[in-house]
């Protein structure tokens, strides 16, 4: 199962999905509130968690592997902590098991006002290009306004939602040091939006760990180096299968 991330839906993961699709059953669903998804409430990391578990539920299935993108790897991580038994790998993709700082949610609430005030096209249009390295936004500036403009149908009370509910998710690096499955990491460097030595600290925390670091990669890797990303999903799942 692919989750995406803030502002993002289920098309994001679009190289992936076409790819791994040739190999694997693969679940890619909107998170509450995006798309046709109705939004929890209250929305947070654990009802978010507890809908990936109804969809497993509905589709009968008892072994999966979770990859999450950005706040996708929150929720993946929330998962991992109240479902333990249904994982064979969990993945954070541009994601870390620490909680906001107290600068991050000060951050948050500027956004939030920001939105309220100006609306989320005016937002989005500001955040995120940032979310890419810059020698891609540079390079890629079709790619990239594709992004946003993908972004731009958001719900403001959802966007307000999912950053209310980032705010509020506990620090789960216990879940890390505790989970008896493989766990990916993919971390780019020039990654703003989860800093690289954010990252780095948890990467020992797992029995098992499949680490990737990539030069000149934003936030958004998946898009960014889409088929190297596409081999690296392909790998560690097929790994996260064999090991269980």
């Amino acid at each position: 199962m692919l989750l995406h991330g803030f502002a993002e839906n289920q098309a994001t993961w679009e190289h992936q999905t076409a790819f791994l699709r040739a190999y694997y059953h693969v679940l890619v669903p909107n998170l509450p509130g995006t798309g046709k998804s109705a939004r929890t409430a209250p929305l947070s990391m654990e009802s978010m968690a507890e809908f990936v578990h109804a969809i497993l539920v509905a589709e009968n299935i008892s072994q999966i592997t979770i990859i999450g993108h950005s706040m996708g790897g929150y929720v993946a991580l929330a998962f991992a902590e109240k479902h333990p038994q249904l994982l064979e790998g969990l993945g954070l993709f541009s994601s870390t098991a620490r909680p906001d700082s107290e600068e991050k949610k000060e951050a948050r609430q500027k956004s939030i006002r920001m939105m309220q005030q100006y609306g989320t096209e005016a937002f989005l249009r500001q955040l995120l290009p940032n979310m890419f390295s810059a020698s891609f936004r540079a390079k890629q500036t079709v790619r990239v306004d594709n992004y946003v403009q993908a972004a731009l149908p958001g719900n403001l009370d959802t966007l307000i939602a999912y950053y209310e509910a980032m705010m509020a998710r506990p620090d789960r690096t216990a879940v890390l040091k505790d989970i008896h499955v493989p766990v990916l990491f993919f971390i780019g460097k020039e990654d703003q939006a989860v800093p690289p030595e954010n990252v780095l600290e948890q990467v020992t925390m797992p029995a098992v760990a499949d680490i990737h670091i990539f030069e000149d990669v934003g936030h958004t890797g998946l898009l960014e180096v889409f088929e190297e990303s596409n081999l690296i999903l392909h790998h560690f799942i097929a790994f996260c299968q064999r090991a269980s």
